[in-house]
């Protein structure tokens, strides 16, 4: 399977130019089975007093432009994410959409990030996991902060997930973080991770970058530095079946310990 990462910075201020950049990015990714974009590439994540102004429903431009995008470069597309609103509340909003452009999925991030960050201030969590089946493999989704929460990703592994797709926005100084997090979120799942991170800088705040893809061992197979630039690689499913088989961590969990509300307790 082709892989591409698109690892952006937007153009500050212009929304229209932002998106017509990520287009032409997609387009230099004919030929890939899967590619991914960044978190809230379009206008910037750190770019707050836009969110509302800027956001958009699920007929908007954004998500309107990149379905057409998929379309016409027959690929699986990872939106990145947008800031949609839904009912009055409004969502840090990523998709999934088909080579024939339609959506086939759509995760709310459900771990907004507060520090040093007015996310969230403004929207509003998500409460839903997403994995869906596709040609390619089982999808898991998520977003930057999400990288965090260990249990978010062995909840999707529960539900089948081969393959983790996160979108992000992740800032200097918290470099190291972020590559510990891909390759461990990966090994401790023996899933493939592949990020699409932000780059340059967002209201005079600058994006660590180092999108990469990671396999089932943890091991980074294809990786970026800060710069813009379009990752590509391929991966094989059949490691993820390998990796459980000949190191079966995940057939070791104690049923106890996945429901917490049944586990037992020593407390004094």
């Amino acid at each position: 399977m082709k892989v591409a990462s698109i690892q952006m910075s937007v153009v500050e201020g212009d929304k229209t130019a932002t998106i017509d950049k990520a287009v032409e990015n997609i387009r230099w990714c004919a030929g890939s089975d899967l590619v991914i974009l960044p978190e809230i590439w379009n206008i910037g994540f750190m770019s707050f007093d836009s969110y509302l102004v800027e956001a958009e429903d699920n007929q908007g431009l954004t998500l309107t432009r990149l379905c057409e995008a998929a379309k016409e470069s027959e690929v699986y597309l990872h939106t990145g994410s947008f800031v949609e609103e839904k009912n009055g509340q409004h969502y840090n909003s990523s998709y999934l959409i088909s080579p024939d452009g339609n959506v086939l999925a759509n995760y709310l991030k459900i771990h907004l990030f507060g520090y040093n960050s007015k996310e969230t201030q403004i929207l509003s969590p998500g409460d839903s996991i997403v994995t869906v089946k596709t040609p390619l493999g089982k999808i898991g989704m998520g977003t930057c902060y999400d990288l965090r929460f260990p249990e978010l990703f062995r909840r999707m592994v529960d539900q089948g997930a081969e393959i983790f797709l996160i979108c992000s926005a992740w800032p200097y100084p918290r470099l190291e973080a972020w590559q510990m997090l891909n390759r461990v979120r990966a090994l401790e799942n023996q899933c493939y991770l592949i990020s699409a991170n932000s780059t340059g800088f967002n209201q005079g705040i600058q994006f660590v970058g180092h999108s990469m893809v990671t396999d089932p061992w943890g091991t980074v197979i294809a990786g970026a530095g800060d710069k813009e630039v379009i990752i590509k690689t391929e991966i094989d499913l059949k490691e993820v079946e390998t990796a459980r088989q000949q190191f079966p961590a995940l057939s070791d969990r104690k049923d106890w310990l996945r429901n917490h509300n049944n586990q037992k307790t020593n407390d004094k």
